[in-house]
């Protein structure tokens, strides 16, 4: 690991100030799980370090009934898992919070960090997607919001500019008969890190699909909403049928990676397998046995 410089700041705006000024000769750790590792294994060499962690108003988790959640960047997975106004309002999230990587990245690991390290084989960007979440970004050019669609640009790229610190996620506030759920799969027991992951979050009434999002990632370079089988199954009270055709398109319309932890095909083949079975627990479908 090379020298470098490391920066405290204790306020958002010391921190916009330290990032307009070093740009991309700079890095911000917070939890640091990832980026440790880049710096040990000399994959990144920063001028300089810029530790937000003592910066207060990124942390802490609010709720209110008409805007919804708030969940600062230095939050801990871990706190996000615990949180009652996660668990009661928005229980997928807390689920697939209290599963992701291991106790140790959990306890450490911030959900901000998360989001702007981009990797495609981690849990709460599909979840969140799903969930219709938005990031605020900050700078000493000011503040801007943007869908969680938009800031996911590639296999571990982000929309964050240089000098920009992504400072709160934002979730909508559920509507009425909102239910979700979430579905990953690993190669082993033993990894932690996901191959395919499903995220769905639909409004039901009358056993009818109202609306429904569906977003699949760690199979793809980024987290994706699959739209034609949102709009197959929007409208309609599912059936088994329904819900196969649904997992099919799921299949069919992600662009599935192909690298060493796994082909394409078998990414595609268990992308459909979790994608019909979370649908149908969300939906209250149950599925023949061996279907």
């Amino acid at each position: 690991m090379h020298s470098f410089e490391f920066l405290e700041p204790a306020t958002l705006d010391e921190a916009a100030q330290m990032l307009a000024e070093y740009g991309d000769e700079s890095r911000v750790i917070a939890g640091g799980t990832a980026l440790m590792l880049a710096l040990r294994q000399r994959l990144l060499q920063p001028q300089c370090l810029i530790s937000i962690s003592d910066i207060e108003a990124m942390r802490g988790i609010d709720w209110d009934p008409i805007t919804g959640l708030r969940i600062g960047a230095l939050t801990l997975h871990s706190d996000v898992a615990t949180s009652e106004a996660v668990r009661t309002h928005y229980p997928m999230l807390a689920r697939l919070a209290s599963q992701m990587a291991n106790p140790q990245v959990r306890n450490q690991g911030t959900i901000g960090g998360n989001l702007c390290y981009g990797d495609p084989a981690t849990d709460p960007p599909t979840g969140l997607l799903a969930l219709d979440a938005s990031v605020v970004l900050h700078s000493v050019r000011g503040i801007r919001t943007l869908p969680l669609s938009e800031f996911l640009v590639d296999y571990f790229t982000t929309a964050i500019e240089p000098d920009e610190l992504l400072v709160e996620v934002r979730i909508p506030a559920p509507q009425a008969g909102q239910v979700s759920g979430y579905r990953r799969f690993l190669k082993t027991p033993a990894e932690h890190r996901p191959l395919a992951a499903v995220a769905v979050v639909a409004n039901v009434e009358r056993e009818q699909c109202r609306e429904i999002r569906i977003a699949v990632g760690a199979s793809t370079a980024v987290p994706m909403r699959l739209t034609r089988a949102e709009l197959l199954l929007a409208g309609k009270a599912a059936d088994q049928y329904l819900i196969e055709t649904a997992a099919e398109l799921v299949a069919s319309d992600i662009e599935a990676l192909d690298d060493s932890r796994g082909q394409e095909w078998y990414r595609r083949r268990m992308t459909k397998v979790i994608a019909r079975d979370v649908i149908a627990t969300v939906l209250n479908v149950k599925l023949n046995a061996g279907a």
